[in-house]
């Protein structure tokens, strides 16, 4: 199997470290659950960027713990050793993208070369807290605009001595960036989200990687969207690295894994998430990498989630 295995990190996000009552316990088992999932064998290890929890259903669940993504990113590199790091995906409404491509030099650094910058116009899930922490918080046109120029302005920090862009909504004049970071030509950029005539086009242009939502089915169309955009700009299409996203409950049958899945979970994925038998999410594996899906980023219950991460690597990864 060549499909790659990536573990999104319980920050709290999904709210997975509800009833933990001290933050350094929680923030303990975040670090822990990361090196088990490094330990393992796991690909990357990615970082939601929300300001408090929720659940799948977007409905807030407001007072529990909630770790600030991009401080757990700097921890995140002292804290492993080889494993990639990054956000999926980083709000861009939150973020200045001079500071931002700053930051993210820094933490490759830290990191000995191995952040992966994930970015985003700002999902409607994040609209209450945005507004919430005093962030303008437009439409999706408006927000698609400001991401382009977001886009423009990070790689110009990453690869010129000194960036100027002048924009609709950002501007940087003669911005010094050093050190740049170690990877080379720059930080892989991935660029999450489906809007077909924006967002795929932005891929296309200037991504190193993609992050689309969907079944397997919406993917594979994504997915060709993608194609004729990389042949409209001379762009090798195998060039993009392609993930998606999919919640995991591994059981030894499929309704003791079913008995398991919050009402929200399974709104949300519906027959793609990896929810069943070993069986079962072996064949859902495959329908995602027949789509197109070169690596899989996968979200465990918080209850139990080290044991859940060490079984699935036993069973997918060896």
């Amino acid at each position: 199997m060549s499909m790659k295995f990536s573990v999104i990190l319980p920050n709290g996000a999904t709210n997975e470290l509800a009833g933990i009552k001290d933050p350094v316990e929680a923030y303990e088992t975040m670090t822990r659950t990361a090196q088990i999932a490094e330990g393992a064998g796991f690909d990357a290890l990615w970082v939601s960027d929300v300001l408090w929890p929720g659940d799948f259903s977007g409905r807030d669940a407001s007072q529990e713990f909630l770790f600030e993504c991009w401080s757990t990113m700097a921890a995140l590199a002292r804290d492993t050793s080889h494993a990639r790091i990054g956000q999926i995906v980083t709000s861009n409404v939150f973020r200045h993208p001079a500071l931002l491509a700053k930051m993210a030099s820094t933490i490759d650094v830290m990191s000995h070369g191995r952040l992966t910058l994930g970015i985003g116009s700002g999902s409607p899930a994040i609209a209450s807290q945005a507004r919430a922490y005093g962030y303008d918080y437009a439409d999706v046109p408006v927000r698609s605009r400001q991401l382009r120029e977001a886009i423009q302005i990070i790689l110009a920090m990453w690869t010129q001595e000194e960036a100027t862009f002048e924009g609709k909504f950002y501007s940087v004049q003669g911005a010094i960036n050093q050190p740049k970071g170690v990877q080379r030509p720059h930080i892989p950029l991935l660029i999450a989200g489906n809007g077909e005539q924006v967002t795929l086009k932005l891929v296309a242009q200037y991504g190193n990687a993609c992050n689309i939502h969907g079944n397997p089915a919406t993917l594979k169309n994504k997915f060709a969207v993608l194609k004729e955009h990389c042949e409209t700009v001379g762009r090798d299409y195998q060039s993009i690295h392609r993930t998606s996203g999919s919640y995991c409950i591994l059981e030894e049958t499929d309704e003791q894994a079913l008995a398991k899945a919050p009402e929200s979970v399974q709104t949300v994925f519906g027959n793609a998430a990896l929810i069943g038998s070993p069986a079962t999410i072996r064949e859902r594996i495959a329908a995602y990498e027949d789509a197109g899906v070169q690596e899989l980023l996968l979200r465990f219950p918080g209850t139990g989630q080290q044991d859940a991460i060490r079984r699935f690597a036993e069973e997918f990864i060896g």
